[in-house]
């Protein structure tokens, strides 16, 4: 029997803010910026599509929601929004607001450093996974994230290399994916991806930079049936927790400019 809903969910920014500002907000790519009650900008976001962004926020449900995310609902009482050209657009203008306003909700994109930018692509050859250190064409990008694109990298290719391959587990994947640093581009080659087709791995990774976590857990899950190796279990489980609970994993997906 379905479970009876005892008690709506929160939605704090509704009740502060009102339904229809969600139903006006644009549908063009931009950057908000959450305020609290003092007037500080306590988070700044950016979106392909800022009323889809935003209706995201509406709901402050408890079990779906870590902490810091509550805690953010609950103490915003305005949110303002720019409305940009194009995704690049927005992309750079919530960079500069990040390193200028350094909200406090906020942890990628804070403090100046060397940008890294987690890119991944379909080839021929196969799914690739990279760390840029600018939007090259080409390549789905997310970021900026500074170093920790290196372990975000490693771990995703991990899970997908499981999810892939669910017969060959992690005994069998190329030599350093277990070091975030290593440099070269990881790549699930074409030919060993037999079960599961390489583009809807593309989608689900581009699906979990636009807030489906939990969609893209439950793939990686469905796709890696239990190994026997209770060794192989608590890896996938504490690569799917880390990348879960990824900081600045709301902030969307990018195209490369020649893809």
């Amino acid at each position: 029997m379905p479970q009876i809903l005892l008690f709506p969910d929160p939605r704090p920014l509704v009740e502060r803010l009102g339904a229809e500002f969600f139903r006006r907000a644009p549908t063009h790519p931009g950057v908000y910026l959450m305020r609290d009650a003092a007037e500080r900008v306590v988070y700044v976001g950016k979106a392909k599509n800022l009323r889809k962004r935003l209706a995201s926020y509406r709901v402050a449900n408890p079990d779906r929601l870590r902490g810091r995310q509550l805690r953010l609902l609950n103490a915003v009482v305005r949110i303002d929004f720019e409305e940009c050209a194009d995704e690049a657009a927005a992309l750079a203008r919530e960079a500069e607001l990040l390193l200028a306003l350094r909200p406090r909700f906020n942890r990628a994109g804070t403090w100046a450093g060397p940008p890294r930018y987690l890119a991944w692509k379909e080839t021929e050859a196969g799914l690739e996974l990279a760390v840029l250190d600018a939007a090259e064409a080409g390549w789905q990008i997310h970021g900026p994230m500074g170093a920790g694109a290196w372990p975000l990298r490693a771990a995703l290719a991990r899970l997908l290399w499981g999810a892939l391959q669910p017969r060959r587990g992690l005994a069998a994947a190329p030599a350093g994916w277990f070091h975030s640093r290593r440099k070269q581009t990881a790549r699930i080659p074409r030919e060993t991806a037999a079960t599961r087709a390489l583009g809807e791995a593309e989608a689900r990774l581009r699906a979990l930079f636009d807030g489906g976590a939990e969609e893209f857990a439950a793939w990686i899950r469905a796709g890696a049936p239990t190994p026997d190796c209770p060794f192989e279990v608590a890896a996938r489980e504490a690569d799917l927790e880390f990348v879960t609970s990824f900081p600045g994993l709301d902030r969307n997906a990018e195209r490369g400019s020649g893809s």
